[in-house]
């Protein structure tokens, strides 16, 4: 963790070994975050390797995504979870998202009737979150503990999309909203300013805006637009189940 600010602008003499640290020693409360400024079209694979990592041993990110910036962590990784919640004060009835790489992981961890499918087919990968019916396989904790639905999108951005490729498996997400913001943060040096000691690392990708995606509940039917955002409504005005 102390090689923290440097390393996203370290020309490729930083290719010296990287440490790889236990899942207890990631402790955002008393280490600075690591901070990885990425090319927003190419993003270097060996800082989305190192971040993948992070995320692997029980850390929070903080990355750009086709709507705005998000806090991610491990989906099995119940202390992380715990830790964003603290930092979005949010309660057992927030809708957490997972971020998947395309349809046939969503299907995994969500139940999809086919009018289901088609519709999530026409907007993804894209600025869309969807509530739908958590499988058998989504852990407890990260649904919606009344409704026992889950939050799922497939972002259309080359840092998550690559980051998702390294970890072979789904991230657990969240937009990065703090409390008593009337806006998402949106510059990687503003999210290291205010967040340095609560995340473990920031993927600078860029400025990628402050309007979130659009949600949609597809677990009633006809669907139900929960928030007007990014995704245009289109799609979902036109669809016919």
């Amino acid at each position: 963790m102390a090689q923290g600010r440097s390393l996203g602008r370290e020309t490729e003499k930083a290719n010296a070994p990287r440490s790889r640290e236990s899942p207890g020693a990631i402790c955002a409360d008393s280490k600075m975050s690591q901070y990885f400024e990425l090319h927003p079209i190419t993003p270097q694979v060996r800082l989305i390797r190192q971040a993948a990592d992070i995320v692997r041993a029980g850390g929070v990110i903080a990355y750009p995504t086709d709507s705005c910036y998000a806090l991610g962590w491990h989906l099995g990784d119940k202390a992380a979870l715990e830790r964003v919640r603290r930092i979005r004060r949010a309660d057992r009835h927030h809708h957490f998202t997972l971020v998947c790489a395309d349809l046939a992981e969503v299907g995994r961890f969500a139940r999809l009737e086919t009018w289901q499918f088609r519709l999530l087919k026409a907007c993804l990968p894209g600025p869309y979150t969807f509530l739908l019916r958590a499988s058998r396989e989504t852990p407890r904790r990260l649904q919606h503990e009344k409704r026992r639905t889950i939050g799922v999108r497939v972002p259309d951005h080359p840092v998550p999309r690559m980051l998702l490729r390294e970890l072979a498996e789904p991230l657990m997400s969240s937009t990065l909203l703090l409390p008593d913001e009337p806006e998402p943060l949106t510059s990687g040096r503003d999210i290291q300013a205010r967040l340095e000691h609560d995340i473990d690392a920031v993927l600078d990708g860029g400025d990628c805006g402050v309007v979130p995606t659009t949600v949609v509940d597809l677990s009633v039917e006809p669907p139900v637009v929960a928030r007007q955002g990014r995704g245009p409504l289109g799609p979902i005005l036109g669809h016919r189940p």
